[in-house]
């Protein structure tokens, strides 16, 4: 993936944390950044992350404020094969949501992803998760299917996951 994984208008922008390429030493924040955002049920092991990452196509983006480079506030986890992407989990630190991070990273994958070739971005998403549909919706996502009862909240409700598809086919400049 390429060194910098920010568009122009994400460098640029004082609104937006610094996204970069996470580092090897970085897998316990994330394992720790995933455990705070998920249920307990829904939480994803250091070695998970591990072994994600050591498949060919697979990277991570972390972000955090500007010039505080060892504070991290959330990741995304991509994977690429041929001209299509999936993001495998995003997560923020609850505490610093609705702060730009998520949009951050989301613009970070899909400008790393379209330097890797790629024409589309795939993601997955409660259907109960507004601020999350809202914000993939902002960035360009659109519904591209429905998984029922994909999800199962700790009650043990039944939860659809709505998959989204980004496309760089579509006029998608005005949300980059």
């Amino acid at each position: 993936m390429p060194e910098t994984a920010q568009s122009p208008a994400a460098a640029t922008s004082p609104m937006r944390p610094h996204v970069r390429p996470a580092r090897p030493g970085e897998l316990d924040t994330i394992a720790d950044l995933h455990a705070a955002a998920f249920p307990p049920h829904a939480v994803w092991t250091r070695q998970a992350f591990a072994d994600l990452l050591a498949t060919p196509g697979t990277f991570a983006l972390v972000c955090g404020p500007r010039g505080e480079d060892d504070v991290l506030a959330g990741f995304i986890l991509m994977r690429v094969a041929g001209t299509e992407a999936e993001v495998l989990t995003i997560a923020v630190d609850p505490a610093g949501r609705r702060q730009g991070a998520g949009r951050g990273l989301v613009l970070g994958g899909i400008t790393a992803c379209l330097a890797a070739g790629c024409t589309s971005v795939f993601l997955e998403v409660a259907a109960d998760n507004d601020a999350a549909r809202a914000l993939y919706g902002s960035l360009g996502f659109e519904t591209a299917g429905t998984r029922k009862a994909y999800y199962r909240r700790p009650e043990g409700r039944a939860v659809d996951g709505i998959v989204m598809r980004w496309s760089a086919d579509a006029d998608q400049s005005q949300n980059l």
